[in-house]
């Protein structure tokens, strides 16, 4: 019987991830599983509780959105542990990607009996990262939203997008893909290990997590009405068919713009640019449902 240290993001989904925990808390222990929950002080804090307990054998339990388990991503494969997700943020878009489910009974089964499975993560400035890192006018959205923490993220994230549309001036960007270089006049490059973005932003559809690849999305400049509609197409992941972006793969990437523009992952400020991003294949073990080809 496996047995589990909740590390719990406090603020995370507007203070509700221990109400997340609970009831699955319960369920693992029904079962016969042991349970330790911490509540995390600071990103770093929460790294090093989940350094300890993965080191003692223990599966730590990510309990937060993406930024939580981006976290403790790093933390766990240097122990050589295994990694759970509670979905309990504002945007749960790894979460989604893995095919990890809201209901507590459906999540306790996988978390007492799917294997640990072996899938990419993304590093960057001495950071790991489990879904896509990005810069341009979606980091803009995304420092918006992390000011208003108390706001839903269906309401949140739409509203920053617009909100960062109306400042925004294009940038002008180098991508350097495994010694291919790209430059472009436009608003956004992503860097995708996950598919999803932003609450459920289909942002590089063709991403796996178990590939050893990085998707990468480059908007190219076009009109704000333009623009807009194919932000509207993101849920669906059809904006990808748009000649306004790019799709590329490869496995580094060395990023830079004519201006220092902040580079995000998993909802977080990472390092302003320049920055490459590596995939490293296979680097964390995650219990999550199959991961269908």
């Amino acid at each position: 019987m496996r047995s589990f240290t909740a590390v719990v993001n406090p603020v995370a989904g507007g203070g509700r991830a221990t109400a997340a925990l609970l009831p699955v808390a319960r369920l693992l222990r029904e079962a016969g599983a042991a349970v330790a929950v911490h509540h995390s002080r600071s990103l770093e804090h929460a790294g090093m509780l989940a350094r300890d307990a993965a080191g003692e054998g223990d599966v730590v339990l990510a309990v937060g959105g993406d930024g939580a388990v981006g976290a403790l991503a790093g933390p766990v494969i240097d122990a050589d542990g295994v990694l759970g997700i509670v979905p309990a943020g504002r945007g749960n878009d790894f979460a989604r990607q893995v095919g990890l489910p809201g209901d507590p009974a459906r999540l306790a089964r996988i978390l007492l009996h799917a294997p640990g499975t072996p899938v990419d993560v993304i590093t960057v400035a001495d950071r790991v990262v489990v879904g896509s890192v990005h810069a341009g006018i979606d980091s803009v959205a995304t420092e918006l939203v992390n000011r208003v923490r108390f706001v839903p993220g269906a309401i949140a994230y739409p509203a920053a997008a617009l909100g960062a549309l109306v400042a925004w001036r294009p940038a002008c960007y180098t991508l350097d893909l495994d010694g291919s270089r790209h430059r472009f006049h436009g608003y956004t490059v992503v860097a995708a290990n996950s598919g999803y973005y932003g609450h459920g932003l289909h942002v590089a559809p063709a991403a796996r997590v178990d590939d050893g690849l990085l998707d990468v999305v480059a908007v190219h400049h076009v009109p704000r009405r333009t623009f807009l509609a194919g932000f509207r197409q993101l849920p669906a992941g059809t904006h990808v068919n748009r000649p306004e972006v790019q799709l590329l793969r490869g496995s580094e990437l060395a990023l830079n713009a004519d201006r220092p523009l902040h580079l995000y992952g998993d909802g977080e400020p990472i390092t302003r640019l320049p920055a490459t991003a590596r995939i490293r294949p296979s680097a964390l073990r995650l219990l999550a449902p199959a991961l269908a080809r």
